[in-house]
């Protein structure tokens, strides 16, 4: 049996979707109007510790919106300069839209080899504030995005359970919340 977050997703499973977004605040009003999902908590500029893209270091920046639609978190970035980036890249090949899933993994470095052996090459890593990494995955053209490893940490787990705990109380006011 896999541990479970408290959030209610498994380590070693999906546990956000992410899409790429040309205005934060109005993907942020969609999800609230459309779907009912809130509260949001926004991190305004992210560039991650020690970022690489491509095996360069980066300097690309994003704005981040997280909420929750029950156990799933959904993740909305938007990028606030032109840097070659991921998200640069997918919006250059696909437009916005749907970017990543995003697996909790105990060991990213440790599982980068596992996709790597699938056929997947890293193409971003860094550091993140709930402390650990992320690693984005590119299967290629024939995946529907890229899997981004995310450090099933003590502190990921924290941040990310007070998120999907808002959402499970929320009753539609203070709609838009800090990160951290």
């Amino acid at each position: 049996m896999s541990m479970m977050l408290g959030f209610g997703q498994p380590v070693g499973g999906v546990m956000q979707m992410a899409y790429v977004v040309e205005d934060i605040r109005a993907a942020i009003d969609f999800w609230i109007r459309d779907t009912g999902t809130g509260p949001w908590f926004l991190l305004d500029r992210w560039t991650g510790d020690d970022p690489v893209y491509r095996g360069r270091a980066s300097e690309a920046t994003v704005s981040i919106a997280m909420g929750f639609a029950g156990h799933m978190n959904i993740e909305l970035i938007r990028p606030l300069d032109d840097a070659p980036s991921v998200y640069r890249e997918a919006i250059e090949r696909d437009g916005f839209g749907f970017h990543h899933l995003g697996v909790a993994c105990p060991d990213v470095e440790g599982w980068i080899p596992l996709y790597e052996t699938r056929g997947y090459t890293l193409a971003f890593k860094a550091g993140v504030p709930t402390g650990g990494k992320v690693a984005y995955m590119d299967g290629g053209r024939d995946k529907p995005g890229y899997v981004e490893l995310i450090a099933a940490t003590q502190g990921m787990d924290a941040a990310f359970t007070r998120f999907w705990h808002a959402s499970t109380i929320w009753d539609g006011s203070d709609p838009v919340r800090p990160f951290l």
